[in-house]
């Protein structure tokens, strides 16, 4: 018998995090908002990070972003990291409220600005291109889903802002 590698590119869900990760394999962002203050916040949890409430739910994010700050990564001896340097990592503003750590991906270092304009899109697989579909409802760019053969999660990434497809 064989074991797998280690990844540490890929999230555990558990039944508490399982409808953002679900939600991730349909190409939408989900946050948690406050029922009692009303502020979003991300990374999901079980209460308010900001009044302490237990009362927040699920919302789906419009999945548009400013960028906060970055950095390119030359170096990671984690796997599967070392294969995709350079990389960007990311922390962007949501246009929801919270900030959120990220990678930016079809974008030139040399492109990059605070404050540009950014769209979410998932990354099915470590090394694969980052999937692209059509979102209906909001009429904009999103990448989609999971690696339905190998039940992979789908993690968000950003990428510059467009109007149209891609």
């Amino acid at each position: 018998m064989t074991t797998a590698a280690v990844r540490f590119d890929l999230p555990e869900p558990d039944a508490f995090t399982r409808p953002y990760w679900d939600a991730a394999a349909r190409g939408q962002l989900l946050l948690r908002r406050c029922g009692a203050c009303g502020r979003a916040h991300h990374y999901p949890r079980e209460f308010c990070p900001h009044c302490w409430s237990e009362d927040v739910a699920w919302e789906r994010a419009s999945g548009d972003a400013t960028l906060y700050t970055w950095s390119v990564v030359h170096r990671n001896d984690l796997p599967p990291f070392g294969a995709r340097v350079p990389y960007t990592a990311a922390v962007v503003d949501l246009a929801e409220g919270p900030r959120m750590m990220t990678e930016i991906v079809e974008c030139a270092e040399s492109a990059l600005a605070i404050g540009m304009r950014l769209r979410v899109a998932f990354r099915q697989e470590a090394g694969q291109e980052v999937g692209r579909g059509t979102d209906q409802e909001m009429g904009r760019e999103v990448g989609r889903g999971t690696d339905q053969e190998t039940g992979r999660e789908a993690v968000p990434v950003f990428r510059p802002w467009s109007s149209g497809p891609g």
